[in-house]
């Protein structure tokens, strides 16, 4: 009898496919997204205590905000920049330790002034840990896996959300919202692991060294972004990108404040533990469709992902907006974030598959981050229509803006699955 019988091979499993230092990429930016988001939100969770004390209104309220994310899309353009000269590691590292240290710093404010000041420089290092996180991730993982990488980065977001809110829940009531900023501090030291076990870009790497600095001018990248051949792709990514970063930040940055707020201002009037719950809950949601998006987009497509989540959102952000009941808030809350939020792992991959090596964390960093410094102001059109309307009513607009986003996808070009060259 022979020995030498053919025997099928069992197919790998898509994680098996992926190498140690790919899973540290995804762990690194994954990591600092999360810290990113939970330094970020514990501005969310203690914004009506803010008010209070230094005697805010919502409008100045929604005005932090804004002020925050406009620097974060200065930040993104800036990190970006750095990725693309100096390395994706690089610009990653000192996005973290930015955003650390000066929301920390928050908790020692003592005016409205100094309050801002913090949050703007917090907001540079927000926007760089997404561009530099993504372009080390989107480089580092196989076409075909792409997509599930930047969900199982995004989905990090909804963890440091629900962190921001339970860090809330145990300081808050005990040692007011100052000593919740200084719990901003930790991410810091997750720097001293990234230094030491994240390996930079292959991709990155051999691009540069095939180019030399002669070519790696600044300027050129930002320029060629304009270029005949690529501005079709810039002007498309950016305004799917403003519809979402406004949807976002006008929707989920007034959550814990629409929940929290009495009815008679808008609100839900739940307390600080069910408010602080329901924000855990819903982003469970949160953590599902940002990871699952990156799979239905690896398989069926980026366009039908984002247009199916997109047709989702548009319904249900209207039904929330309406809603009173403490347990229809907690039912729909993970759904609405689910759709409302969970396609913003597709950017990261849409915008690498869109532009070359020499300009990718540039693209990915002007693009999407100026995109959020306009976005920036959702915060503040929404507080402001609270002041008149409430809240809920206000949300409605977050509905109008999904639609807008169905009508850009219609001119959306396919990229999955296509390979990122070095040059």
């Amino acid at each position: 009898m022979s020995k030498n019988k053919n025997y099928p091979q069992k197919d790998k499993k898509w994680y098996e496919e992926i190498n140690r230092n790919q899973w540290k990429t995804v762990i690194a930016g994954g990591l600092g997204w999360a810290l990113d988001s939970m330094d970020v939100m514990l501005y969310a969770m203690v914004v009506v205590h803010i008010m209070s004390e230094l005697q805010l209104g919502t409008t100045q309220g929604g005005l932090l905000t804004t002020i925050t994310l406009v620097a974060s899309g200065i930040g993104g353009m800036l990190f970006g920049l750095i990725a693309d000269k100096w390395g994706r590691k690089f610009s990653l590292t000192l996005s973290i330790v930015t955003y650390s240290l000066f929301t920390a710093a928050c908790g020692f404010s003592q005016t409205l002034t100094q309050l801002i000041v913090f949050r703007f420089i917090l907001g540079l290092g927000m926007g760089g840990e997404w561009t530099a996180g993504a372009a080390l991730v989107t480089e580092s993982w196989p076409a075909k896996h792409r997509g599930k990488a930047m969900g199982l980065m995004q989905s990090c977001w909804a963890l440091g959300y629900a962190i921001a809110a339970l860090i809330t829940a145990i300081i808050l009531p005990k040692y007011g919202w100052r000593a919740v900023f200084f719990a901003g501090i930790l991410p810091a030291l997750f720097t001293l692991w990234i230094r030491g076990h994240v390996e930079e870009s292959n991709i990155w790497t051999t691009d540069r060294e095939k180019r030399g600095r002669v070519n790696r001018n600044i300027m050129n990248n930002i320029l060629e972004l304009f270029s005949p051949e690529y501005k079709k792709f810039t002007l498309l990514a950016f305004g799917l990108s403003l519809m979402h970063l406004f949807t976002y930040w006008g929707l989920f940055s007034w959550i814990p404040g629409y929940l929290s707020l009495p009815p008679e201002k808008g609100g839900a009037g739940l307390d600080i533990f069910k408010s602080a719950t329901w924000v855990i809950v819903m982003q469970a949601g949160g953590w599902f469709g940002y990871v699952l998006f990156g799979f239905i987009a690896d398989s069926i497509g980026r366009k039908k992902a984002f247009t199916i989540f997109f047709t989702v959102a548009t319904v249900l952000v209207p039904v929330y907006a309406v809603t009173r009941n403490e347990i229809a808030l907690l039912l729909l809350g993970p759904f609405l974030v689910f759709f409302g939020a969970g396609f913003a792992s597709g950017f990261g991959p849409l915008i690498a598959e869109l532009f070359p090596t020499h300009m990718r964390a540039t693209a990915q960093g002007i693009i999407y981050n100026s995109a959020r410094a306009v976005s920036a102001f959702a915060p503040l059109v929404i507080g402001s229509l609270a002041e008149v309307y409430g809240l809920g009513p206000a949300f409605l607009l977050i509905g109008a803006c999904f639609f807008l986003g169905l009508i850009l996808l219609l001119f959306l070009p396919e990229t999955t699955g296509k390979e990122l060259e070095s040059v």
